[in-house]
């Protein structure tokens, strides 16, 4: 139940909310982590600034966790799949989604409710709200450091509120905590429509971005906490997802309509929102460069070639800690686990270490451009209709893959970012105690090689593809089963993705694309060793006109953020605001076959089933027992 207390009266938390259960509205739960037991008031704790600073941090510790199974934009969508087995007492909530679909029984990666994996992001907000209403109560606390706090923890109260948005569509608006001796109307709350939220959120977000640092003052100490290039980013995230046709015009929701009589979603579509969202991706562009953030250049100490550094840059862009391309990410992650379910067996070592539980589907092998920046299909010198045919690795490809190895087309003559991203047969791993160019470890997928075959239920990939993306090279095994990582923070924003979405903004708003569409999509094009958008389509694409149209550009843009931001947790998010996702999560989950101990047996396409995906996955179902009580809260269509 959506409910926020405000404890101003002497009463425990806990004994307030199992009075408020009493009346059927809701369960008795911990309320906020820093009260003691046997301690009833506010100003115990917000007495001085410890007290309040531990506070601050109860706010932060309810942001979801990407990187991880329990997040649905990381594990949700379309471009991983999981085992057919599960070794006992690891249970996987996104395969149970991906082939059962969800319910409103007990809703899968329920945010609203925190079941099934999901966080408690109203409890969240509740505690947001307490720290604003009571942190002036910390005697010892100046007023600088008072207001910045505020700041972050309304950047935080705007984030969650955001997180909600995009599962749910409309929600309930919690401005302030409601009372304990709120009245059953009080708290039966309704839904509001998409652009009040998305109005109170930006200005959650204006009020803040004034108090806020430029840079945290301790990189490792504040890492994670919220400064102004954040919440500037998190508002082009806001605006450019409230002008996408999921919530700028969605005819599907029109019969949303609460009891009110209020429309819930908008349904014609409004242009002026495409350039809001463009003036706050230049603004947060401009605040993050003020800052000192700029798109991420490995530099290493190996001596390794210009093609293999940029093969390994694609994952440090993700693994490297304090690299200056990081907006904001999850300072407490655990890349430990994401690196030992991500990476394949390889040596004898490792057998009972690695798990693979996130496994890139055939799809993400075809999605990457061609060596010439061009989708393959559209490459006037790439042999598409023979990519699934068999060949021999030439020594040209060296960088990349192993010379002489038998493989299919697809894997050849591709841009650095799709060996960077994925573990291929035939391919190479860098890293992990191997550090030379000549010394790298060769990977073959086929059943009874060290990288492929079976090893119990988990220890292998049922597509034959691995993520590479998301290790840290430098991460590495000291002795049978001892494994010693390099340690990284889970990216949550970084530069490249608000240079795509001023682009995608930008795009939008113009009658055609103009010089600044094309700079800001070149530079993170540049940087993955590709020539610009016009030179690559002009010179390679059956379709040399594309980038020169709104349409066209539009289908680069968004191809270009797949790439470069896969497996980061945006795809499946971006699909659903770009009205994508019933298009392409019905498309075939596939991969080759496992079993295959030769190449022509490998490199047979199998394909594994997925649960039909209808409008009604769109939008997460509230759960039904949420909306018994609450008549004035409507269900999602088709729950």
């Amino acid at each position: 139940m959506f409910i926020i207390i405000n404890t101003v009266m002497r009463l425990s938390i806990k004994i307030a909310l199992c009075i408020i259960m009493a009346g059927g509205l809701t369960a008795c739960s911990n309320y906020l982590d820093v009260v003691p037991d046997n301690i009833a008031t506010m100003d115990h704790v917000f007495k001085d600034r410890v007290s309040a600073q531990r506070a601050l941090a109860n706010c932060y510790n309810k942001i979801p966790r990407t990187g991880t199974q329990n997040e649905p934009g990381f594990v949700a969508g379309d471009d991983l799949w999981i085992h057919q087995f599960v070794d006992a007492g690891r249970r996987q909530i996104f395969r149970e989604l991906a082939l059962n679909g969800n319910n409103v029984t007990r809703p899968l990666f329920s945010y609203w409710h925190n079941v099934e994996g999901g966080s408690a992001l109203w409890r969240a907000i509740r505690d947001c709200n307490t720290f604003i209403e009571n942190v002036h109560k910390a005697r010892d606390l100046d007023s600088f450091e008072r207001e910045q706090w505020i700041a972050e923890v309304k950047t935080l109260k705007a984030w969650y509120h955001f997180y909600l948005m995009q599962m749910y569509g409309p929600i309930p608006i919690a401005r302030e905590n409601l009372p304990v001796s709120a009245s059953t109307e009080e708290i039966m709350v309704y839904r509001e429509p998409i652009d009040e939220v998305v109005g109170y959120i930006v200005e959650l977000l204006d009020e803040a971005i004034p108090n806020l640092s430029l840079q945290v003052d301790n990189m490792v100490a504040d890492a994670g906490r919220m400064t102004r290039p954040i919440a500037a980013a998190i508002k082009a995230r806001i605006l450019v997802t409230a002008a996408s046709p999921l919530f700028n015009g969605n005819q599907d929701y029109a019969s949303m309509i609460d009891g009110r009589g209020i429309a819930l979603f908008n349904t014609v579509e409004d242009p002026n929102k495409w350039t809001l969202a463009a003036e706050a991706a230049k603004e947060a562009i401009d605040i993050a460069h003020e800052a000192g953030i700029r798109l991420y250049q490995h530099q290493t100490t190996f001596n390794v070639s210009d093609e293999t550094l940029k093969v390994i840059q694609v994952g440090q862009i993700v693994a490297d800690k304090f690299n200056e391309e990081r907006i904001w990410g999850l300072s407490d992650f655990d890349s430990r686990a994401l690196e030992l379910a991500t990476m394949p067996r390889l040596h004898s070592d490792h057998e009972n270490v690695v798990y693979q539980w996130f496994i890139p589907t055939l799809k993400m092998a075809e999605l990457f451009y061609s060596e010439n920046g061009v989708p393959i299909e559209e490459d006037v010198d790439y042999a598409y209709d023979d990519r699934m045919a068999l060949t021999i690795v030439p020594e040209e490809l060296h960088h990349y893959l192993q010379p002489g190895y038998r493989t299919v087309g697809l894997h050849l003559h591709r841009e650095p970012r799709f060996y960077g991203a994925l573990g291929v047969d035939g391919g190479w791993w860098f890293g992990v105690g191997r550090n030379s160019e000549n010394e790298q470890w060769p990977l073959n997928i086929k059943k009874g090689s060290m990288t492929g075959g079976m090893i119990g239920n988990q220890r292998y990939s049922p597509t034959a593809y691995y993520i590479k993306k998301l290790s840290n090279y430098l991460s590495v095994y000291t002795g049978k089963d001892t494994y010693v990582p390099k340690r990284f923070d889970f990216p949550l924003i970084r530069l490249a993705d608000v240079y795509l979405m001023y682009a995608e903004a930008l795009n939008e708003s113009l009658p055609a694309p103009d010089a600044n569409v094309y700079h800001y999509i070149d530079l993170v094009r540049q940087r993955a060793g590709l020539r610009g958008v016009v030179d690559s389509w002009t010179l390679s694409s059956r379709f040399p006109q594309k980038p020169t149209t709104k349409e066209g550009m539009r289908d680069i843009i968004q191809q270009e953020r797949l790439i470069e931001l896969s497996f980061e947790g945006h795809r499946l998010w971006d699909l659903r605001r770009w009205k994508k996702a019933i298009e392409y999560m019905n498309q075939p989950v596939q991969g080759w076959n496992v079993q295959g101990e030769t190449p022509q047996d490998l490199y047979q396409v199998v394909t594994h089933t997925r649960s039909q995906y209808t409008i009604r996955d769109i939008l997460w179902p509230i759960m039904q027992d949420e909306v018994l009580r609450n008549s004035n809260l409507l269900q999602n269509p088709g729950w």
